[in-house]
Formats: C-alpha cells, structure tokens, sequence
C-alpha cells in the first residue's frame, strides 16, 4: 500500500510542476468561469445574470386591461428584472428596438379592453384585437423574459374571462339575473378582475426547511468548466504512463520489487490525487474570489470524489485503448470537448431533446453538474446520492475494463 501512494504522490507533484499543463488544469477554468460571469452579469450580483431588461410598452387601449398590463410590468416584484419605458408613439418604439435601445416594444392596440370583455362587439366586428410583441433577435435570452411575462398575463386574463362567462350563465340558469342582463354583468365582472390583476411573476427558489437560497448562475457555469478540464488532467495521467514505457522508466519500475498491479495503482491514485488536487483548488478559488456558494461542504466533498473517480475510469480507459502518448492527448482532448458540450458545460441538456440528455449520461459532467447544481440551490448530500453513486458505478466499470486491455496488450509486463 507503501508504495501505491508513493508512486501516486510522485505522480501529483510532477503533474504541478507542469507549467502548460498547469495553464490547462487551473488557469483556463479560471479564465472561463470569469468571461462567461461578466458576460451573463454573474458579477453584477444579480443572482440569475439577467436585470434591468429594457421594454418599451404603448398603451393605445385607455382601458382596465390595458392599464393593467402597464401596472404588472411597473409592479415593485418585477423592479430588479424589467426596466420599462412608456411611450405614445408605436413607430419610435420599434425603432428604439430597432436601434438595439430595448429587448422589445408591447403595443396594447386601441379597444383592448373593450374586445376581451365583449365577445358580441368582436364577433360583430370580424376582427381580433391583439397585443403585439416587437422583439430585438440579437437579444433572444431578455426578448424570452419578455414574453413569458406577457403570455402570463394573458393567459390569467384568459383564464378570469371563461370564469366570467361560466358564472353569468349560471347566474342566468339560476334564474337571478336575467338574459339582456348578462353583457352588462359580463363587462362588471371583468373590469373587476382587471382591477385585482397582480404582478404574477417572481422567482423564490426555497429548500426544504423553508430558508431562501439565491442561485448565482457562476454556481451552475464553474462546475461545468471545472468537469471539462477534469477530462484533460485524467487524460494526461494516462498519457504519462504509456510516455514512461516509452523512455524505459517503466520498465525500469517493474523490474524492482515492484509488481505491476502496484504501479498500475499507483499511476491511477497519481491521477485521482490530482484531479482531486484541481477540483478543490477551483472551489476554493472560485469561493474567495467570485464568493459563490457551492452547498453543502460535506455533499461538495463527496461529490468531487465520485466526479473524478468517474473522470478517472474514462482517463484509464482512453489510455487502454491507444499506442501512443500524443494520440492520448489529441483523442483526450476532443473527448474534453465533447463531454463539455454534452455534459451540460455550455448549453442546458434539459432545454433541448430527451435522446440528448440519454447520451449526456454516459459522461461524468453531466452527473456532475447536476448534482452541483442540487448543492448550489440548498440540496444536502442524501439529495445528491443519485449522481454519486452513478459516478462510482461509471469508474469501477470502465476502470474494470481498462485494467483486462492493460492485460492483453501486456503494458504491465515486466
């Protein structure tokens, strides 16, 4: 056991007194996690890395329903995220847009109100009056907040109209109001309810136990950045194992009292120790100089034991599987960048296709930056005990297998 740790431990420190890879392990997460912050507003200490989303709203309409939509986007709960304008003119709205001066224009048409609460008048008109949307496409991300407020409060104005018109008919079934009667109380109840409309969109994200915790998106990008170049560090350990049979250092190894199951394990604690070593020191960064909170200290722990225990099956795996040490490094490299794109580094696996997020499985990122991301929004480690043990389960497997290729192709062979 002596002499695993020892060659694990000489392994360690030669890989930090590595310059370039160095630039690889620690400098260039660094350097990610910091662009990508000050791109998203990670740093502007908005938690969510979007605030202040210029809109700009005409209201033609003059009435309930019109003011209202103006109200929700004013409200003191949307103050942080939205910053409207009010304007008269559609044609200098749009081209504030245009002019990249706003994310969108909402025009509210004239006769808003009046065609929501009178079916007859719409119906006798042949028209449909809509509210329109004049999105900027070079600011989808802010043009989506937009919309999803919008189509909120329709969807609740929607909602209180078929309300309105289910309670007149049974006040008319009922006998207590009569059927002439009904266009008026129809148009009562919904300047009513226009009247009650709320801002109905704010974000409280809570755990259990019901403390509020505030998610920085840096607590999302950094794990992801810190996975991806977890893949260079394992594969650069299995590079310097072939790149030593190759100089005869380890065949010198392996005629000592040395067996090879003793170098094979120490050369795999050399490559556990050090991405351990990386992982710790970009969490410990990334808290001191970014102040993000990463969760749980024990769930965190454990965790980035399992990542790179994971990342390590796949770094002994690659190293199995090739001849030389440079097809180490250009095989390990485009692997980085793939399970980088598909562990979730760069874009959300759970935004685009289920077959996606089945393939992002087989990459230790992915459960990585899921349960990172768990710990982030207040989980403890009993919430994150799925990805952990599918890490485990990931390196013993593929570790199994790269130790019967070692075997055939005789590498440990004295």
């Amino acid at each position: 056991m002596k002499k695993l740790f020892l060659i694990g431990w000489k392994d360690l420190t030669l890989a930090f007194r590595d310059k370039a890879a160095l630039i690889l392990m620690l400098a260039a997460p660094f350097a990610l996690t910091l662009g990508m912050g000050a791109v998203t507003g990670g740093f502007s200490g908005d938690s969510s890395g979007l605030s202040d989303i210029s809109v700009v709203i005409v209201n033609q309409d003059g009435g309930e329903l019109g003011d209202t939509l103006v109200e929700v986007f004013q409200s003191a709960d949307l103050s942080d995220l939205i910053e409207p304008t009010v304007m008269d003119d559609p044609v200098a709205a749009r081209k504030m847009v245009d002019d990249n001066q706003s994310a969108a224009a909402i025009i509210i048409p004239a006769g808003f109100t009046q065609s929501v609460i009178s079916e007859a008048d719409q119906a006798a008109s042949g028209e449909t009056i809509q509210v329109e949307l004049y999105t900027n496409p070079i600011a989808p991300t802010s043009a989506s907040v937009i919309r999803t407020i919008l189509d909120e409060y329709i969807n609740r104005m929607e909602v209180g109209r078929v309300g309105a018109r289910v309670t007149v008919f049974g006040l008319i079934s009922s006998g207590r109001i009569q059927a002439q009667d009904a266009a008026v109380v129809g148009q009562a109840m919904g300047a009513g309810q226009a009247e009650e409309q709320q801002a109905s969109i704010t974000i409280k994200s809570v755990i259990p136990s019901g403390e509020t915790v505030e998610f920085n998106i840096l607590a999302f990008m950094a794990p992801g950045m810190a996975l991806m170049f977890l893949m260079f560090t394992t594969s650069n350990g299995g590079r310097s194992l072939l790149t030593e049979r190759n100089q005869g250092t380890l065949p010198r190894l392996l005629v000592s009292p040395t067996t090879g199951v003793q170098v094979l394990g120490g050369k795999v604690i050399g490559i556990f120790l050090t991405g351990v070593a990386q992982m710790l020191i970009l969490i410990l960064g990334t808290t001191i100089l970014f102040r993000l909170e990463w969760g749980d200290p024990l769930g965190v722990l454990v965790l980035v034991l399992a990542a790179v225990f994971g990342a390590t099956g796949w770094g002994m795996l690659i190293t199995a599987l090739v001849k030389t040490p440079g097809q180490v490094s250009a095989i390990g490299s485009a692997i980085m960048l793939t399970f980088g794109i598909l562990g979730g580094t760069f874009v959300n696996t759970e935004a685009v296709s289920s077959w996606f997020s089945t393939i992002a499985k087989i990459t230790p990122n992915a459960w990585g930056v899921d349960g990172f991301a768990t710990l982030a929004l207040g989980g403890r480690l009993v919430d994150i005990m799925t990805p952990v043990f599918a890490l485990l389960i990931m390196g013993a497997l593929l570790f199994s297998i790269a130790v019967l290729l070692f075997n055939r192709r005789g590498i440990m062979k004295k």
